[in-house]
């Protein structure tokens, strides 16, 4: 199973990627395309530059590049492993490119959270904070120029993630045994 994790920003995506791989399962970020990009040209990794190289690449390569360029790294991960989680399909785009190449195997799991806990959430974060003016800015242009809302819209299975970090991942684990897959490392909860 290929596991793509959805949502708009802040809503915990990453946070679920990297429990994920803690249990031992490859996760593929679709957003490392763009900070690849930013580092090669020797920029600042800010929200302006992040922007504005999300759209370029998206705008000069289609805006299904980050699965392209990420198709390698995933099928090899499948090799290795019964899940391969990716952060951050963004586009319709991305999910048509992954579904054309690898199937019924592509699964999106929705993580929401409101808004007004997203923005928070945003602005406290230790890594690239966002105002709330900033936050909406890149909700706004998301769902207008990078076709966001497509997978967000026709995920599989959602999480509601306005509790705690244990609650998400208690509701992870849950889908986990659900579908019948056990973490390689044994592990239920780190």
């Amino acid at each position: 199973m290929i596991l793509a994790v959805v949502g708009m920003t802040g809503s915990g995506k990453s946070e679920l990627s990297h429990y994920l791989a803690s249990l031992g399962f490859p996760a593929i970020r679709f957003g490392q395309v763009v900070v690849d990009e930013i580092a090669s040209r020797g920029l600042d990794l800010n929200p302006a530059n992040e922007r504005s190289v999300r759209e370029e690449l998206r705008s000069t390569y289609g805006m299904d590049v980050c699965a392209r360029r990420c198709l390698p790294a995933i099928r090899k991960a499948l090799e290795e492993s019964p899940l391969v989680v990716i952060d951050g399909l963004y586009s319709w785009s991305e999910y048509r490119t992954l579904r054309a190449a690898l199937g019924e195997n592509l699964v999106l799991l929705l993580v929401f959270t409101s808004k007004e806990a997203r923005y928070h959430r945003l602005k406290v974060r230790p890594v690239r904070p966002l105002t709330f003016h900033e936050a909406q800015e890149r909700d706004i242009t998301e769902i207008e120029n990078v076709e966001k809302g497509g997978p967000i819209a026709f995920a599989d299975y959602a999480l509601l993630n306005d509790g705690t970090k244990a609650e998400l991942f208690a509701g992870v684990d849950d889908l986990l045994a659900r579908w019948r897959i056990r973490s390689p490392s044994g592990e239920k909860r780190v």
